[in-house]
C-alpha cells in the first residue's frame, strides 16, 4: 500500500479563481509553480522546477497556455 498518490495527467484548477504562477527565490534561484487564489493572494504550490522539462510537464498537466507571471 502506498502512501503517495499519483496526480492526474489532465488535471484541472478553476482559473476564476487561481492563477497560474512560478514562484522563484532571488536567493538561491529555486522556482516553484503553483497557483495563486485571486481572492486571498495564497500561493500554492505544485511542483519544483527543475529544467525545462519540468515547467513544459506542468503547463500540459494544467492546460496552460501564454504567459505564467514569476512572483519574488
Amino acid at each position: 500500500m502506498s502512501i503517495l498518490k499519483k496526480h492526474d495527467a489532465g488535471a484541472k484548477y478553476d482559473s476564476e479563481r487561481m492563477t497560474p504562477v512560478i514562484r522563484c527565490s532571488i536567493c538561491t534561484g529555486e522556482q516553484v509553480a503553483g497557483f495563486r487564489d485571486n481572492a486571498t493572494g495564497k500561493f500554492t504550490d505544485v511542483m519544483l522546477l527543475q529544467n525545462r522539462h519540468d515547467l513544459d510537464a506542468f503547463r500540459k498537466k494544467y492546460g496552460i497556455k501564454g504567459e505564467i507571471e514569476k512572483i519574488y
